[in-house]
């Protein structure tokens, strides 16, 4: 597969790290094509900025499209491999969501049973929809070389582990158990430091013993609270990877609790304070999951 066959790839879906995604096809030579239907508005907004091509449907995205790349929070990866392999796709499905390698080996058996081929991915860095080079995404799996020349350019770059499905997802979790679940801890003690009023003592001390956590701190909140939504599943994710190896899961079953009760600053303008954060972290009610 070159990027010169105008290859078309159906794009579910267009988030922001769907967007870069997008990107990356686009320039590579593809046809992108999205389903809008059931879609937010921000999200077709994103899909026509970006220049994807609106198919309307599911169903027309799969039947038109020979390869289709799943870029969904967590939680939806599954749902939406077996949604796709019920309208009978038989291309080549490359699951690049941040999931345990065995929710992705899962997946890997959903699609093979209606015919597809699978290869597994997973995406480390931002969502940039300019910048080469800082994002990259990991494929695993015999048909990962298949995939690799629709990364050829844009902002993504492609890295193919000689390696089984489920590996490219366990890089991914590795990164992010972390990534992501550093970042909660960090929240989580800046919130018990406010608790207890020794919050500028500690900064204090961080700037002489550590100078890099009072802005990683900051940046814990400011950053996340906004999609931490997002990563709820992802922990969950995390956890359930760990759980398969025989490591404790407890760290990252933490980490879920810390950004589900940051959840609701979903589609919210602006990040909240520290303060105001600590004050929602502390908060003794019900987890709101995705």
């Amino acid at each position: 597969m070159t990027a010169d066959s105008r290859t078309t790839v159906g794009l579910l879906h267009p988030g922001d790290m769907g967007s870069a995604v997008g990107a990356t096809l686009l320039a590579g030579g593809a046809r992108v094509l999205w389903a809008s239907e059931g879609r937010s508005a921000a999200t077709r907004a994103r899909a026509r900025e970006v220049g994807l091509e609106d198919a309307d449907t599911l169903e027309a995205v799969a039947r038109a499209s020979r390869v289709i790349l799943s870029v969904v929070p967590p939680h939806g990866a599954a749902e939406l491999a077996r949604a796709v392999a019920a309208l009978g796709f038989r291309g080549l499905y490359v699951d690049a969501n941040a999931v345990a390698p065995s929710t992705a080996r899962e997946i890997g058996r959903v699609v093979a049973a209606t015919g597809a081929r699978f290869v597994d991915g997973g995406i480390i860095g931002p969502a940039t929809r300019t910048k080469r080079g800082v994002t990259r995404v990991y494929l695993s799996g015999p048909n990962a070389m298949e995939v690799a020349p629709l990364f050829g350019a844009g902002p993504l770059e492609a890295v193919v582990l000689d390696a089984p499905p489920g590996a490219a997802s366990a890089l991914k979790m590795a990164y992010a158990g972390w990534n992501k679940g550093s970042q909660a801890l960090l929240a989580a003690i800046r919130a018990f430091a406010i608790a207890e009023s020794v919050d500028a003592a500690l900064l204090a001390e961080w700037k002489v013993s550590r100078p890099d956590l009072p802005a990683s701190s900051e940046r814990a909140i400011h950053d996340n609270a906004k999609k931490a939504w997002r990563f709820v599943g992802e922990m969950e994710e995390i956890a359930r990877a760990l759980t398969a190896v025989g490591l404790p899961p407890a760290f990252h079953e933490a980490a879920r609790e810390i950004f589900a009760r940051l959840s609701d600053y979903k589609d919210t303008t602006t990040s909240p304070t520290v303060e105001e954060a600590a004050r929602r972290l502390r908060s003794r009610g019900p987890s709101r999951a995705p």
